[in-house]
């Protein structure tokens, strides 16, 4: 009796030339991740502690501005139009009235803001009144729709430009471009790793080391690290332009009020009882007069707009409305928006924010997560810690490879060689996949060049030797 031998099957070519591709996209991602750590890793450290920074600073800037921000003034608050002029005596003729931001209470002063020569964008100058008083309580310089102050506003340049300006912005978008790649190429090397460790025989438990710190780190916050360049991207400046182009193309565009005012007299709003018809017959004063700040509160007030942190701001021309703006960012958020035309007391345009498509309403609460105001302290809580953690594995990255110079580097298979290991198909696919991010991230794509460049430069130099 003859007993037949087991013998397993041969691997196929088609197996065989997976794997030797899975091998060489392995050494290829590697060698990209060395790379985003060696070279961009610098700008997302500087992005990371600016960041965190500016999340963990906004009590802080509400007692260095405490005089500003609040009074302790007792009585009945004085109308607006009294607010706004006491303003306007401070500031001459000069500066133009940009907005008014009633405080929240009677103990929070009002923002009367104007716009003058000088300014960056989004600023504005700030002149705070007491409303009962009338007392002007300070003259700062604020930014963007936040209101921040300018504490927190060099945090924000800091963390936007280096306060290097247009050119500054680059290095953040720099940041925010590799940012999401290497977090899921780290992913993928430490899966790839886990399972051929345990393809291979078990290992005993190591003690903790910069190279396992720094992949447990990146494990537990992979996805906010994806979070964070996504939504750092929106706002950035080259990719942040073929962002805002993909959203109108697909309709994600953000709602927002028209302030035209064009044809016949538009239909009253459903509130519309509430404040037209009396004074109609009286002569109104010209557009963004003072006296028409209250009678435009109260209508928008009747209107719907209902939250605590307002902003009203005047036309700038003639035919236009004026605009009232709710910006409490927070949860659950106001963000309601409507256009007043004065001379007939009515809204003609809204923008309500539980109309926005959902991807707006998640763009919107993505960048205020983002900005740590969302949800209050929790959410400047949770995203210092994403921060912080990023600043260490970072660190623990340039400890790694300080240690194995140069041998972390040389050590590696050059991206070249890599790309040329792969099989036809996968060097096509990772071709075009290349050539549709450096189209999207212009950032990407030119720094991914130089990385091509001095690797070939480094496996040529290597060769000779």
């Amino acid at each position: 009796m003859t007993t037949d031998s087991y013998h397993p099957a041969a691997p196929t070519a088609a197996t065989v030339g997976q794997r030797q591709g899975a091998t060489a996209l392995a050494a290829l991602l590697l060698r990209l991740h060395f790379y985003i750590g060696l070279f961009v890793g610098p700008f997302i450290l500087v992005a990371a502690v600016t960041g965190t920074l500016f999340v963990l600073t906004p009590q802080i800037e509400t007692r260095l501005y405490a005089t500003q921000l609040f009074n302790d003034s007792h009585g009945v608050a004085q109308p607006l139009a009294a607010q706004v002029k006491a303003a306007q005596a401070l500031v001459g003729e000069g500066p133009r009235l940009f907005a008014v931001r009633p405080g929240k209470t009677d103990a929070w002063n009002t923002r009367v803001m104007f716009v003058q020569p000088g300014m960056g964008d989004s600023e504005s100058r700030a002149i705070f009144i007491d409303p009962i008083s009338l007392a002007v309580k300070g003259d700062l310089v604020v930014y963007g729709t936040s209101g921040t102050l300018p504490f927190r506003t060099t945090l924000d340049y800091l963390h936007r430009n280096l306060m290097l300006g247009e050119l500054g912005r680059n290095y953040s978008e720099l940041a925010a471009s590799w940012l999401w790649l290497g977090s899921l190429g780290g992913l993928w090397l430490w899966f790839s790793a886990r399972r051929r460790s345990r393809a291979g025989q078990a290992r005993a438990r190591r003690p903790m080391s910069a190279r396992r710190l720094h992949s447990l780190l990146g494990l537990w916050i992979v996805l906010g690290l994806v979070f964070f360049s996504a939504t750092g991207l929106t706002w950035s400046r080259w990719a942040g332009g073929n962002v805002n182009l993909l959203r109108a193309q697909l309709g994600w565009v953000t709602p927002s009020a028209s302030t035209q005012l064009h044809g016949p007299a538009p239909t009253p709003d459903e509130h519309a009882e509430h404040h037209h018809h009396a004074g109609m017959s009286m002569p109104m004063p010209a557009a963004g007069d003072p006296a028409r700040f209250d009678m435009v509160q109260g209508i928008a007030r009747a209107g719907g707009i209902d939250a605590a942190e307002i902003e009203i701001r005047p036309p700038r021309k003639i035919d236009q409305a004026w605009s009232v703006h709710e910006v409490d960012r927070s949860w659950p958020t106001q963000v309601d928006t409507v256009a007043i035309d004065a001379d007939r007391m009515v809204i003609t345009s809204r923008a309500d924010f539980v109309d926005f498509p959902l991807i707006a309403k998640l763009i919107r609460w993505g960048v205020d997560a983002h900005m740590g105001i969302l949800f209050g302290l929790a959410n400047q809580i949770l995203m210092a810690a994403f921060g912080m953690a990023l600043t260490a594995m970072i660190v623990l990255g340039y400890v790694m490879w300080w240690r194995r110079r140069p041998a972390a580097g040389s050590s590696l298979a050059p991206l070249s060689e890599a790309f040329v290991r792969l099989p036809p198909a996968w060097r096509a696919g990772v071709a075009v996949l290349a050539l549709a991010l450096g189209w999207s991230l212009p950032l990407m794509g030119i720094s991914l060049a130089l990385f091509l460049a001095v690797d070939v430069v480094r496996w040529r130099l290597a060769q000779r030797r």
